[in-house]
């Protein structure tokens, strides 16, 4: 398995351990990847107005690039993931957006949504399979209760992501178990941690992460995994300036490595 894998911008700076960790885990488990060439920052943020185009390039270009290597491009970021699919599908579905980047772009062959992108989790799940995955684990977590933080960006909007089942997904739950714990399903697993809005408006986003940690508690969670760097931020600094009890928030990857025996 071979992929073209785009690692973003905050996965160099304060989201490290996942991207070190995603890299340690493929390599145990033979799969290939190399970055696209002179990336740059998806934008971080989907936006919303019709006619923001500039803001989407970025994401064009390396949905080009994986077109041209003919390789799925794997992301692993939840926001990354959400901005380059979600403009992926603009290209495919939108004419008028479709002609307007080509245009920007001056692309020698004009993008028409080719690229296919796929997250890790998907990756682990279609092409390595859970199975396989229980095959490989060598640290098996057993007699940890981990609760599964998909937060908003990886599932919606669903028609879109097609992730999982937006309103009961199980696609992180079966990880865990993939990698010998047991999954504590709450009810807050699905439910915004607050994301950007932590800059302007600290105690709404105290009061979302509070909800989120005190709902995975009471389900015996010791632990949360997450994907996203902001959601694994606002969950940690929230509700610690809340002064809600907290507990451990990893990055799933430091879990999958430990589980193969690579951390």
């Amino acid at each position: 398995m071979a992929y073209l894998y785009y690692p973003g911008c905050t996965l160099k700076t304060k989201a490290k351990e996942l991207d070190v960790y995603a890299r340690k885990s493929m390599e145990a488990l033979g799969i290939e990847v190399s970055e696209p060439e002179n990336w740059q920052c998806c934008g971080a943020v989907y936006p919303l107005a019709k006619d923001e185009i500039a803001t989407k390039l970025a994401a064009v270009r390396v949905l080009d690039e994986a077109r041209r290597a003919q390789k799925d491009l794997l992301t692993l970021c939840s926001a990354c993931h959400h901005v380059i699919k979600r403009v992926n599908n603009d290209i495919k579905t939108d004419e008028n957006i479709r002609a307007k980047m080509n245009n920007y772009m001056a692309l020698e062959t004009p993008y028409g949504g080719e690229a296919k992108v796929t997250h890790f989790f998907e990756m682990l799940r279609d092409a390595v399979g859970f199975d396989e995955l229980k095959k490989r684990v060598l640290k098996p977590l057993t007699g940890r209760k981990i609760g599964a933080y998909y937060g908003c960006m990886l599932l919606r909007p669903s028609e879109v992501m097609s992730f999982d089942d937006p309103e009961n997904p199980s696609l992180l739950e079966d990880f865990i178990r993939a990698i010998g714990a047991e999954p504590a399903v709450f009810s807050y697993r699905n439910e915004c941690c607050g994301a950007y809005a932590a800059l302007e408006d600290k105690e709404m986003v105290q009061g979302f992460c509070a909800a989120v940690l005190d709902s995975a508690g009471q389900k015996g969670a010791e632990m949360l995994l997450t994907a996203c760097p902001l959601c694994r931020y606002n969950l940690v600094q929230g509700a610690a300036s809340a002064g809600s009890s907290s507990m451990p928030v990893y990055y799933f990857t430091e879990l999958l490595a430990e589980a193969l025996g690579v951390k």
